[in-house]
């Protein structure tokens, strides 16, 4: 037999036992440097004498184990596989293959099977998606890659947060930044509103999948019936969006949110930066400074930013908007609030009639027919029934904080409401030494006839005066 077919450990008697015979090395050292016994190193030396090197490999191997499955059970295993779950993977085809066709096979066994029948690849033989580089843009303006970036930016000094960031692809030039509790429509508007006022109007936008900026519910009849409040509103301006498929095809805002989350996250820490104000107000410095750093020339100097036409309004473009309709009434709804329009001449011509509803992100809030603004005032705030919010994954952290002060809010609301249980003892009363009820106290009423029962003189005196009347009475 080969020396490279031998493993380590018969390698190694091997070794030991030719010192033997070399008298190198006596028995007993042998027995204690192999750990095993004086017997066994004699027998290896008698299986040396008779077979030589050969004789220290196993004899089971190269041939079957006695546990292997048949060639007639793997064959109609893998044409079932081929049958019926030719796209499932080893673990779930095993699953029901004992669900369905009652066959036992290990989750390993079937994963070699199919492996070996070509029918399943391991992730290491899976090519991997290949992402080629793509040049820069020639033009400062034509495309603005936008994206929020969720870090400890404050790191343990203030809350976890998103940072919008702006930056141009022909240039790598951050153009704006803007921290925000989270991703959410009213920051983009205003972080956007801020980009055009300073810059003006790009070619478009290019950014990822984000529910602000994508909407599943497109129409094909009204394409302004399928955009997202933020496409609305660049759809106002003239300005185009372009979502991406994945995170390597906008690697330029990528790449920069992680030299973001290195240095500028050091920069709030040498100035004692907390809060999202303080950050904000820092941030068109940072921008300059990473500008002279990072920045580069574009191949053509031509800038592509387009001014504000005449009949273009910022302000009205940069907001919430909403339809809705008339009631007889002049009421409408939004926002569980129910708003009565003001019955001027002009109002009262509204009913059933569309109107849209202008929430702005600073809480102003107007509502328009047909660009003539209509005075309202508020009625009532509509009463529903907590639902289960339906929530963006980079909106989670936002989410779980809003919930956790609320469940805070209705704890504390809970322990002001009900009687104190410390200490209690009589389950029935809230009562902890037999004396009046801690509830009673606090809603100023009148303990009833089963505070007879406690041990309070007070109490107690009165009820003997109760007793003594009704004896007199009898």
């Amino acid at each position: 037999m080969s020396l490279i077919t031998m493993s380590q450990k018969e390698l190694n008697r091997l070794e030991a036992i030719q010192k033997i015979r070399d008298s190198r090395l006596s028995v007993v050292d042998a027995a204690r440097l192999l750990n095993i016994s004086r017997s066994q190193v004699h027998r290896l030396l008698q299986a040396y004498d008779r077979n030589g090197a050969a004789g220290f490999a196993s004899g089971k191997r190269g041939r079957p184990s006695n546990r292997r499955h048949s060639d007639e059970l793997r064959n109609a295993v893998l044409d079932l596989v081929r049958e019926r779950y030719h796209d499932f993977g080893p673990t779930l085809a095993r699953e029901k293959l004992i669900e369905l066709h009652q066959i036992a096979v290990g989750k390993e066994t079937l994963r070699q099977w199919m492996t070996e029948a070509g029918i399943w690849k391991s992730r290491r033989e899976r090519k991997q998606r290949i992402f080629q580089p793509r040049g820069r843009r020639d033009c400062f303006g034509e495309l603005i890659q936008i994206d929020g970036s969720h870090h400890w930016w404050f790191e343990n000094r203030g809350p976890k947060c998103a940072l919008l960031v702006y930056i141009d692809d022909a240039t790598g030039k951050l153009l704006h930044l803007r921290f925000a509790l989270s991703e959410n429509t009213f920051d983009y508007l205003l972080a956007t509103k801020a980009y055009l006022e300073r810059w003006g109007k790009p070619l478009a936008f290019y950014s990822d999948k984000h529910g602000v900026f994508r909407t599943t519910h497109a129409s094909e009849m009204d394409r302004t019936s399928g955009l997202t409040q933020f496409g609305r509103a660049l759809y106002e301006l003239n300005i185009d969006i372009i979502c991406a498929n994945t995170p390597q095809a906008k690697g330029r805002v990528e790449r920069a949110n992680r030299t973001l989350q290195d240095r500028l996250v050091k920069e709030l820490r040498l100035r004692g930066i907390n809060t999202l104000e303080e950050a904000n107000a820092f941030a068109p410095e940072f921008i300059a400074d990473f500008n002279v750093r990072f920045g580069k020339e574009p191949r053509n100097p031509k800038d592509m930013h387009r001014p504000l036409a005449v009949h273009e309004n910022l302000d009205g473009a940069m907001c919430r908007k909403e339809v809705r309709t008339v009631s007889q009434a002049l009421t409408l709804r939004y926002a569980k609030v129910i708003f009565i329009l003001d019955p001027t001449d002009y109002a009262k011509t509204l009913p059933r009639q569309k109107v849209i509803v202008c929430d702005y992100p600073d809480g102003r809030l107007e509502i328009m027919h047909e660009g003539t603004l209509l005075p309202y005032r508020t009625f009532d705030t509509l009463r529903s029934v907590h639902r289960a919010p339906v929530v963006e994954n980079k909106r989670l952290d936002d989410i779980l904080s809003i919930v956790a002060d609320m469940q805070e809010g209705r704890e504390q609301k809970r322990r002001q409401r009900g009687p104190s249980r410390a200490g209690q003892k009589d389950h029935m009363f809230g009562i902890p030494d037999g004396s009046v009820s801690n509830g009673y106290q606090k809603r100023g009423r009148k303990p009833g006839r089963r505070t007879d029962f406690t041990n309070d003189p007070e109490v107690n005196a009165k009820r003997q005066k109760a007793l003594a009347r009704i004896a007199a009475c009898d």
